[in-house]
Formats: C-alpha cells, structure tokens, sequence
C-alpha cells in the first residue's frame, strides 16, 4: 500500500511540537520544577533542551527520513546484527508510556467536567486530596481511560492527513492561545513576585549539592517532553519530503516546546504562591490538589480551571496520537496490517495495560520511572551510538539535504552525537537505574508487603 506523507511543512511541525506538548510539559514540568529548586531545575532543564534535545531530534529525524518506516523497520534496513532488533526497544517504551498516560489524561478530562458541572470549591487541601484520590483510582477512572483511548484510535484510525496533521492543526494554536492568556492572568495575581523570584532566579549553590538529583530528572524531562527515545521522531519524519531543512524543523519544535514548557511555570507557580501552596510538595498530584485547592480560592478560579484542565487535556491528546502513530505505523509497515483495525487493536491492548494504574496508583510510579528514567534515555543511548559510530556518514549525508548554507554543520553535530550526548546520556542512564531500584526495593516492596 502507499505510504502516507504530510501535506504541508507546517503540519508536520505542528504535528511533532504537538507529540512534545503533552502531559510532560503541563502535567509533569511543573511538580518535577519544584522537586528539584524551581530555577535551579529550569536553568538545567533549558541546557538539557539545547545541548542535549535538539542534537538528538536530529538524529530521529535522519534515521526516519532516509528509510521512510517506523522505528523497527528503520533500524532493520540501516543496521546489521543486534542493531537490527534495537527498534523493537521504541515499540515497548511507547506502549507502556501510553498506557499510563491515558489514564492521567483521563483524570483532567473528569476535573475539567467536575469544574463544568460543580466548579472547585474545596479550598481545603485535604479535601483537595480527597477529591484527588476518587478521581485517580476506580470505575470512573477506568470509563475516562477508555474515553480518552478512542479519542486517540479514532484520530489515528483516520490517517496521517485527515486524522493526524489535521487535529493538530487545530489542538497546537488553541494550546499556545489559552496558555498565554493563563500566563497573563498569572501575573495579575498577588503571588506572582515571589512566584517568579523563585523560578527565574537560579541558585548554583544548590544545582552543585544536588546535581545527582537534578541532573537526570532534567534530562528525563527533555528525553520526556521532546519525545525522544520512544521512535516518535522517527516515525513522524519518516512521512517527510527530502528537501526539507531537518536542522531548522528541529530548531523549530525544541523552541516551541520549550517555550510551552516555560509558559506553564507562569501560570501554575503565581497561583500556588497567591495562598501559600509550596511548589512541588504533592508530586504527581501537584496539578491536581494544589490547583484545585488554588481555584477554589482566587477570583474566576472556575473558569480558569476548567480553560486549564480542558488545555490539558487537549495537549495530552496531541501527543497521545503521536505515540499510538509509533505503534501502528509498525503494523502497516512490517506485517500490512490496514490503518483502522491496526488502530482499534493497539489501541484495546494499551488500553488492558493501563488497567492496574487505575486501580492503584503506585503502578503509575512503577510504569513512569521505567519508562521515563531508564527506557527512554536507554532508546536516545541506542541511537547516538548507532548514529554517531555506525552509520555516521549515513547521517551526515542526510542532514545535508534541504540545507542550502549549512556547511559544517553535519560535523559539529555527528561530534556532538559522538561524545557529549553520549557521555551525559551513559551518566544519568546509570543515575535513573540506580533511583528505580530503590523505587523498587522501597514503595513497591512495601506496597507487595503489604498486600
């Protein structure tokens, strides 16, 4: 069958800063900010997203480009031996970040329709937290889940074209609008000083006594939020043209993405401090207990709640497409599986393993931090040896279509893919081994004991 491609320079953009532009931004960015510092991590963060993600965007870009197939049949046609089997390493990761993630997605679904039919009014933290736990774990749980699931099959179902790159065309602006509107507002409000105090000013002393912490909760959030090591790039540049400039597409959607990423400090830390919430303090349930204790007590806190939770969910579908795309894209290629029933069928299985997040949520640390602290960085590992090292003139020569004045650039990047990105990528691999394994031996053994 023919392969599809995109129609315009400009979905394929939209389409891969909407892949980035998810719950990792919105969701994930701001509890991990103030885990780790507020600016301390944003300063790191941005070096990661510059030295570290752009370089490596690139480097899924030429692998999807030059094979015109997803990840596993991408590294079948350009490698030999083991490199013939690495792709396989992408379909897994995606299955298993897609699984929790729908259900976190689904959990803003439900506290946008909470803000719709009652509005938040538990200003208490408590009850916030309450409130957080029946909407995280449960039946309801397992309906939005399901939801949030079609939504995602019945955009992918309907092709590259008219699924895909037309969502997006629609998701990615409404998300940049109402996100700009919420940082304006954030600033009106009477915490939003010491808000920004805390997250522009940046603190060395203490990126230099906690970097074994920082360091790879900051690469995490880039791999994370650029979709890097899960083959999404691969697969979306695998539907692009030759004579497309791979650099400037990539300078492109890292500025984006990080500009959303930015974006959302200032509109959640100026309404955590307008009623003294610390940054950070809950976790994974910061966006949730925080912000809707925070709603409940400033003015217009309904309306800005539900925009926030509704844009949520918009930016978790964008990217939710992005990773299913990954998935089928393998059927079609490798086994001619036809779109829609290759959609429904990946779509039901990512859907039974998401099932015991919603039951309890000390899977979603299980799932997330082997996905994102070792999987993901293992997949950008993978791909910059493979690229730097095996095929690096495959490489450059890719790079070099659609550049007109780009001389030694090729280069500076295939040196750069060569030595830092390995040498940061091999460190916070081992960093993320080593915290998953004390996630390992200590919540989930005492959650196994006490079962």
């Amino acid at each position: 069958m023919a392969r599809e491609t995109w129609a315009t320079r400009a979905g394929f953009i939209l389409a891969a800063v909407g892949s980035a532009v998810g719950l990792g931004n919105i969701w994930r960015f701001p509890f991990i900010t103030g885990q780790y510092g507020g600016s301390s991590f944003l300063i790191t963060y941005l070096a990661f997203v510059a030295l570290i993600g752009f370089p490596a965007i690139l480097v899924e870009f030429v692998i999807g480009r030059r094979t015109d197939r997803n990840p596993v049949g991408a590294l079948r046609e350009l490698g030999s031996g083991v490199w013939s089997s690495a792709g396989w390493l992408f379909v897994v990761t995606g299955f298993i970040i897609l699984s929790y993630y729908s259900v976190v997605a689904g959990w803003f679904l439900r506290y946008t329709l909470i803000g719709i039919t009652e509005g938040f009014t538990v200003a208490d933290p408590a009850a916030a937290d309450a409130l957080y736990e029946s909407v995280s774990t449960g039946l309801d749980t397992l309906l939005f889940h399901a939801m949030f699931m079609l939504l995602v099959v019945g955009i992918i179902a309907a092709g590259v074209r008219r699924g895909i790159e037309l969502s997006v065309k629609v998701m990615v602006p409404a998300i940049l609008v109402l996100l700009g509107g919420l940082a304006a507002y954030g600033f009106t409000l009477d915490g939003a000083s010491a808000a920004y105090a805390y997250y522009l000013s940046p603190d060395f002393a203490t990126i230099a006594a906690n970097w074994t912490e920082i360091l790879p909760a900051a690469a995490g959030q880039a791999f994370f939020t650029l979709s890097l090591g899960m083959g999404v790039m691969i697969t979306y540049a695998s539907y692009l043209g030759e004579d497309r400039n791979l650099a400037a597409d990539a300078g492109i959607i890292a500025a984006l993405d990080t500009l959303v990423a930015v974006l959302v400090g200032f509109v959640v830390f100026p309404v955590l401090f307008s009623i003294g919430i610390e940054p950070g303090a809950g976790g994974p349930r910061t966006i949730f207990v925080s912000l809707t204790a925070a709603f409940a007590g400033i003015p217009g806190g309904r309306i800005l709640g539900v925009v926030f939770f509704g844009m949520v969910g918009i930016a978790a579908l964008s990217s939710a497409i992005s990773i299913l795309e990954v998935l089928v894209s393998y059927l079609i290629d490798e086994v001619g599986v036809a779109r829609v029933p290759a959609s429904a069928a990946l779509g039901a299985a990512v859907f039974l393993l998401g099932v015991p997040v919603t039951i309890d949520s000390i899977f979603l640390g299980l799932y997330d931090g082997l996905a994102d602290g070792i999987l993901l960085v293992l997949g950008s590992l993978l791909l910059a040896l493979f690229v730097g090292w095996v095929i690096p003139d495959v490489g450059r020569e890719e790079l070099r279509k659609g550049i007109a004045d780009g001389a030694g650039l090729d280069a500076v990047w295939i040196w750069a893919v060569r030595v830092p990105i390995l040498i940061v990528v091999v460190v916070v691999l081992y960093l993320g081994v080593v915290d998953y394994v004390g996630f390992l031996t200590g919540d989930f053994a005492g959650w196994l004991a006490a079962r």
